[in-house]
């Protein structure tokens, strides 16, 4: 987890995007909003995230919600 966060280029973004989502629950564009930040560049550090197990996603797609994984 050390590395997903201070180990690279975008780790200060995904520390907003967990900062957020400690609170409650978001999609992508409530993410992009919230932080300012195109949809894109949100969407691509939540499959970051995800892939690495940090956070889950439940729903479809668009409307997709991410939450803190259990794991951690």
């Amino acid at each position: 987890m050390w590395y997903l966060i201070a180990g690279t280029r975008g780790g200060q973004t995904r520390a907003l995007i967990l900062k957020l989502l400690i609170d409650r629950p978001y999609n992508a564009n409530q993410l992009a909003e919230s932080l300012n930040m195109d949809y894109k560049t949100i969407r691509h550090h939540l499959d970051v995230l995800t892939k690495n197990g940090v956070i889950t996603m439940e729903g479809d797609k668009y409307g997709a919600m991410y939450f803190i994984s259990k794991a951690m």
